[in-house]
C-alpha cells in the first residue's frame, strides 16, 4: 500500500469504530497461523498507555496490521524510538501515527508540575516542550495535540533511521488526537 492508502485505511477503520461497525477481520486462528513466519504491519502507532485508548480497536485492525508502541504521554524516549526504528528499518511500515488523546493523565501531570519521583519526572520532562510551545493557559487537550506534533518531529530529530526514511519518501509521520467521548481520531496538521 502507498502512504496515502495506509492513511485512508486507518481513517476508514476509525470511521467503522466510531459507527460501532467493526468488521473483526484477521482476528482468528487462521490469521495467527499466517503470522508465524513474520509480520508486515502497514502502520506504526506510538500511543499513550492509557487503557481507554486501544489503537487496534480505534482503527479496526486485526492481528499483524499495526505495530503499536505504548508509553504514557506517547513520548519519544529511547526505547519507543528504538522500537519504531525497528519497524521502519526491518519491517518497512510506511506510516507512523503519533496518537495523543483527550484528557491525557501524563500531560496533566506535566502541567501540574511538582516532584513526582525520578521516573515520572523523567517521563513528564518529555512533555514540557509542548507546554512551553503552547499558548499561556492552554488546556490539557491543546497541550496533548501540541505534544503529538512535537513528538512527530522529535522522532525525526532523534533518529537518523526515521529521518532518512521520511526524506526518502518511504515514511510519513502523522500526529493525531483520539477523542475519548466519540472514539474519533483527528489527524493533525
Amino acid at each position: 500500500m502507498t502512504i496515502d492508502q495506509v492513511v485512508s485505511r486507518l481513517q476508514e477503520g476509525n470511521e467503522r469504530f466510531v459507527a460501532d461497525k467493526l468488521d473483526g477481520k484477521l482476528q482468528n486462528s487462521s490469521r495467527r497461523g499466517e503470522l508465524t513466519s513474520g509480520q508486515k504491519p502497514y502502520a506504526i502507532v506510538l500511543s499513550c498507555a492509557d487503557s481507554r485508548v486501544v489503537p487496534e480497536l480505534a482503527f479496526d485492525t486485526g492481528l499483524g496490521e499495526i505495530f503499536v508502541v505504548r508509553v504514557a504521554g506517547n513520548i519519544a524516549n529511547t526505547s519507543s524510538i528504538a522500537s519504531i526504528e525497528y519497524a521502519v528499518a526491518h519491517i518497512g511500515s510506511p506510516v507512523i501515527v503519533v496518537l495523543g488523546h483527550e484528557s491525557c493523565g501524563a500531560v496533566t501531570a506535566a502541567l501540574q508540575g511538582g516532584d513526582n519521583g525520578y521516573n515520572l519526572n523523567h517521563l513528564t520532562a518529555h512533555i514540557k516542550p509542548a507546554i512551553k510551545s503552547s499558548p499561556q493557559g492552554a488546556s490539557v487537550n491543546e497541550v496533548v495535540k501540541e505534544n503529538a506534533r512535537l513528538t512527530a518531529q522529535e522522532l525525526q530529530d532523534r533518529s537518523s533511521i526515521i529521518r532518512q526514511a521520511v526524506q526518502d519518501g518511504k515514511v510519513k509521520i502523522v500526529p493525531a488526537y483520539y477523542n475519548l467521548h466519540t472514539g474519533k481520531v483527528d489527524m493533525l496538521s
